[in-house]
Formats: C-alpha cells, structure tokens, sequence
C-alpha cells in the first residue's frame, strides 16, 4: 500500500517514511505543496499523513483538492497547532483524522491501520460475508446467528480474508498485515497454520461454509466460487 507524507520537516518526514516502511508500506515524501500534487497525480495512495503548514501551500487546500478530484485517500493530518477550529476545518475539509506533534510512531501505525480496516471496508461498522456478520465496534462475530468466540488474531484474520476475499494472499503478507511483523519479529509459517486451522475450525463448527483454502507453497484464498 501507497501512503504519501506531505511534511516539510525534512528530518520528521524521513522518520516516519522509515518508520512505516518496515511495514512493507511504499512511501512517498514531498516537502512541498507543489510536489504532493505531483505526486497525487502519478500514483494512487491509500493514505495522505499531511502537514497543514507548507512553505508554498496550505495543507486545508490540498484536502480541498483531493475531495474535489475524488481521490480516494484517507487523510490523517499531522499538525503542532491543536486548536479547535483547526481540527474542525481540517475534519470538514475531508481528513479522517488529525494527529497532534510531537506524537509517537507507534500511535501514527495505529491510526493508520485504523484507516486503511475502514477504508477496505467502504467505513462500515457491519461487515457481512454471506452468512458471516461482523460488529465492527463490538468486535462481535456471528455465522447465521451463532455467535462466536475468536481469539484477538483470529478476529483480525478473519477481517484480512474477507476484505482480500477471492486473492491469494502469501503468508508473509499475513504475517505483516496481521501480525504487524516488524523487521526483528518472527512469525512462522506454524504459528500462522496454526490460527488459522484454529479459526477455520470454530467456523465449520457454526455451521459456516468452508471459505478457506490452502494454496500450496503460498499461502490462502478465502473464497465462495464453486460452494
């Protein structure tokens, strides 16, 4: 996933992009107002992180501009001002979310994968699959009315399957996505097997239909075709 850093402190930006790149995200870094145009032109973002203030620009106007060429980006500002009309302008404006410096990069991941559950989920607080429903908030899962108890990896990967629903999806993609693996974990393939043996087995158990398939030296596909 792409996430552009709009930041015009230099050291800051570099920080964060290296930060969330151990993350297996791609980021992008403009110091300038001017540039994040550019950059919003040539390739597509799942998150903008926008500073407010720019040396040639203001970062309300690049929310503006983003909303008024219907890109699709989330938007988390980061900004040293935390004053109340500036976050309800910025909010108005189009971003999903304001963080106020100095801040922790762990709290930035947070907000950001926050962002990217919703935005794969179109930001709806009930996911269904079929006979599968998910209380987003309650973090409640129920399969044609059964309510299921899942652990908390469980939950997360059954929310991962269904918002990649019908793509092969590698083990260390879930390791990152799920696992939150950074450069000195490990996950193995066994504690991944594992859950989700453990998580296709309470499934089945509640009547659900059997979406998880193994793909062989890969990973998985959680799919419905030919059921």
């Amino acid at each position: 996933m792409n996430i552009l850093i709009v930041e015009d402190e230099i050291n800051l930006a570099k920080e964060i992009s290296e930060y969330l790149s151990d993350f297996k995200y791609n980021c992008y870094t403009a110091h300038l107002y001017n540039r994040s145009l550019e950059l919003l032109e040539e390739v597509e973002f799942t998150i903008v992180l926008l500073d407010l203030k720019l040396p040639d620009g203001n970062g309300i106007n690049l929310i503006h501009h983003i909303k008024r060429k219907k890109i699709t980006s989330g938007i988390i500002v980061l900004s040293a001002n935390d004053e109340l009309d500036l976050r309800i302008s910025a909010l108005d404006a189009g971003a999903d979310d304001f963080l106020i410096k100095p801040f922790h990069l762990s709290e930035l991941n947070s907000r950001v994968k926050a962002l990217i559950r919703r935005h794969l989920h179109n930001g709806d607080n009930t996911i269904e699959y079929n006979e599968i429903k998910i209380d987003v908030p309650k973090l409640r899962v129920t399969v044609k009315d059964n309510s299921l108890t899942l652990t908390g990896k469980e939950y997360e990967l059954l929310l991962y399957f269904i918002a990649n629903a019908g793509k092969v999806i590698t083990k260390d993609a879930i390791s990152y996505s799920v696992w939150n693996n950074h450069s000195d974990m490990d996950v193995s393939n066994e504690i991944i097997y594992t859950h989700v043996k453990n998580l296709r087995k309470k499934l089945l158990a509640s009547g659900c239909r059997d979406y998880i398939q193994s793909v062989y030296g890969i990973g998985y596909k959680f799919n419905d075709t030919g059921l």
